[in-house]
């Protein structure tokens, strides 16, 4: 069996694996149109062979376990297994949501002590657990500041300001939430533009969306004067928690002014990424919009002799945006990151920032000795940096995407490319805490590598790759545009 093949492909007729099949009722009650009439049109292959198709087809899936992925402003790192063992204790696992909370003292106990955690590691005053991504946590802080200005009549507050620099949800998050989007400049040390903010800033501003470190790759080193710019107005300040990773246990959101954060745990604390799987985004908030966060929150009645933990839900918080799930949030997800975080302590979520830096800094040290050029080249790099291909692009014409695509060639997912978008052919490379120098130096070789190739035999770069297989022999250029709007995913005997 090849494993490039379709398992149809491999399909003969009379072979099976009724083993497996599932049981079948001589009666069924479902309506008589909604009953097959034919078979359905499966493969007709053996057990043997559907165990070794799919379990070679998942050794061709690319992903943190196996190499380097060192994608900009999307935390790809290293998941200890530890974490997934330890959540997947019994008590944990086979734990019902609908089951009373006196059965389930330690998994609550659990979470109350991410919720602490996660308030301290931020610097807010409290947290929720119960959005289900990233995405879902965003919504939720801008959602609790349009909450707070409705609830104290400021409701001519309808402008969200969005630095030109940020990730595409902060925009679509607050214009999900009925704000109108108003662009903030950046200026060419990658800063937050302060003439830009005052001058937009009013009585209509709601707030001002930031990560810091920004997706710039640098540390927004006024953020004390964008703070009280934007509270001097009556706004408030969410923090994009995207990039937490960088200055866990050195700086916290809360301490520079914050007053909401979402938190990708899939991110920062070592939970699953990616794929369209499992998510969770916990929400911290300062002391006013505190009683705006999302329910449920487990709380901890410390009046009894024992401490005894219970779930607060909209009934209990009057203010609160709302339930945003069913049941309480992905436990499965969150409990991994408390393992992550009871594994490290404070020292070690030190030790993840620092080393988070020192990796980035010493890949723009060697890419910019190797002759690449580097956006911001006066600032120190924050977890990440950029790249510049421009030169690159002018000189040989081959552009950001072609060494995206050589690089694949080499064994490396490529970089973020042309993200932001304020930096001509950008490259955006995060290699995260968890590679070691070794594979840090295999990198950089990898990138001279190409850069002499555009420079003697661009025809390669542009090809590339090379290497990809599919249905048995390596393909090219694929056209993106045609695979985007024609995609070809069903399989027909035709």
């Amino acid at each position: 069996m090849m494993v490039d093949r379709i398992i149809f492909e491999d399909s003969q007729s009379g072979r099976s694996n009724s083993h497996q099949w599932p049981k079948q009722k001589a009666d069924c009650d479902l309506p008589p149109s909604f009953l097959r009439t034919t078979p359905p049109s499966l493969p007709e292959v053996s057990e043997l062979e559907v165990v070794r198709h799919y379990t070679l087809l998942s050794q061709k899936n690319y992903s943190v376990d196996t190499q380097f992925y060192p994608l900009g402003s999307c935390t790809m790192k290293y998941n200890p297994r530890a974490c997934n063992t330890l959540a997947m204790l019994p008590g944990f696992l086979s734990r019902h949501p609908l089951e009373p909370i006196e059965t389930g003292q330690g998994v609550l106990a659990s979470l109350y002590e991410l919720q602490e955690m996660l308030a301290q590691v931020s610097g807010m005053a409290a947290v929720s657990l119960s959005p289900m991504a990233g995405a879902q946590g965003e919504f939720a802080g801008v959602a609790m500041i349009k909450a707070y200005h409705q609830h104290n009549g400021d409701v001519e507050r309808v402008e969200m300001l969005v630095p030109d620099a940020a990730h595409g949800t902060n925009p679509a998050t607050a214009t999900l939430c009925g704000f109108r989007v108003r662009e903030i400049d950046t200026d060419k040390n990658g800063d937050l533009d302060l003439a830009s903010l005052k001058a937009a800033v009013g009585p209509q501003t709601a707030g001002l969306m930031l990560t810091n470190p920004s997706t710039l790759g640098v540390f927004e080193r006024q953020i004390e004067k964008v703070v009280a710019i934007v509270h001097a107005a009556g706004g408030l300040l969410y923090y994009d928690g995207a990039n937490l990773n960088a200055i866990t246990g050195r700086t916290r959101p809360g301490d520079m002014g914050f007053d909401a954060i979402h938190i990708n745990v899939h991110k920062t604390f070592a939970t699953p990424h990616g794929g369209g799987g499992p998510g969770a985004g916990p929400v911290g908030v300062s002391e006013r919009l505190k009683p705006f966060l999302p329910t449920p929150i487990v709380a901890c009645d410390r009046s009894r002799q024992n401490k005894k933990y219970h779930w607060l839900y909209v009934n209990d918080c009057p203010k609160s945006i709302g339930q945003l799930s069913a049941f309480m949030g992905n436990i499965g997800v969150l409990l991994r990151a408390y393992v992550y975080l009871r594994m490290l302590g404070g020292p070690g979520m030190r030790r993840v920032a620092d080393y988070a830096t020192l990796n980035a800094n010493y890949l723009l040290a060697r890419l910019s000795a190797a002759g690449f050029s580097v956006a911001f080249p006066n600032r120190m790099a924050s977890h990440e940096f950029i790249l510049t291909l421009k030169p690159e692009a002018d000189n040989y014409n081959v552009t950001a995407l072609d060494f995206a695509k050589r690089l694949l060639d080499y064994g490396f997912y490529a970089p973020t490319i042309y993200f932001p978008m304020l930096v001509p052919e950008c490259m955006l490379i995060e290699p995260t805490e968890t590679e070691s120098k070794g594979e840090l130096d295999r990198f950089v070789d990898a990138m001279v590598a190409i850069r002499n190739e555009a420079i003697h035999n661009p025809r390669m770069v542009k090809d590339a790759p090379h290497n990809i297989p599919l249905a048995g022999v390596g393909v090219g250029r694929l056209d993106e545009t045609q695979a985007a709007r024609k995609p070809d995913l069903i399989w027909n005997k035709e």
